[in-house]
């Protein structure tokens, strides 16, 4: 698969197959992603690999702890939770599509709690990744992350693999930080499912729509 081609084909996938995912590969994706563009060549990225014992482990006390009022329900650094227009709509159009194709009707709470509560089963991939960050690193770094985790998307998408990236992971960090032994001086920023895609799940027909490139790129200096 080309460049081009990983970039089209590559989605949020929310229903994995449970087939096990060789360490191996896991190790070449991310030898591959360690080339990732950093500011000033700081390469701020960590990552927790889970798999196997661990990954239940994880996922158990969470989902546990998720049910018990928690403090740590948002996550620890800062983050608005504002948005407007044009994102709103954008944010709901997702919404509407993806709870449309797993059957969860508007206003269904008990429906809506299990379904966000998927993120912390990883949509029942075999691994899950765990993205954290020196707490004294700026917003900028922030960036260098999310550049290093489409590295990892695209080197997984273009060897037969699928991702769903996770804000979810940096609710409730305090259970996350204990079970993987996450310093103190570092943020839990996000997680990601990594996996073969199911493809019969009817969640998995959801493609996001992309806006048009002249809603977003602004050209200065052509003729």
């Amino acid at each position: 698969m080309t460049l081009d081609e990983a970039l089209k084909a590559r989605k949020s996938v929310r229903a994995f197959r449970p087939d096990p995912v060789p360490l191996d590969l896991l190790k070449e994706i991310l030898e591959l992603a360690r080339c990732s563009p950093s500011g000033t060549n700081i390469q701020p990225w960590k990552v927790h690999v889970v798999a196997g014992e661990t990954r239940r482990r994880l996922e158990e006390e969470v989902l546990a702890h998720r049910e018990t009022r928690p403090t740590d329900a948002s996550a620890e650094f800062p983050r608005t939770s504002k948005r407007k227009e044009p994102y709103t709509t954008r944010m709901r159009t997702l919404g509407k599509a993806m709870y449309g194709l797993l059957g969860i009707p508007k206003g269904d709470e008990a429906a809506n709690w299990r379904q966000w509560g998927r993120n912390y089963q990883f949509f029942d991939a075999p691994v899950g990744l765990i993205f954290t960050i020196d707490k004294d690193l700026d917003a900028m770094s922030f960036i260098d992350i999310g550049i290093f985790m489409q590295s990892i998307m695209l080197a997984a998408k273009s060897r037969g693999l699928d991702t769903c990236s996770q804000g979810a992971w940096n609710s409730f960090w305090s259970v996350t930080r204990r079970v993987l032994n996450v310093p103190d001086d570092e943020y839990i920023v996000c997680g990601m499912s990594l996996g073969y895609a199911d493809e019969t799940a009817p969640v998995n027909t959801l493609v996001a729509e992309r806006e048009p490139l002249d809603s977003f790129a602004t050209f200065h200096g052509f003729a």
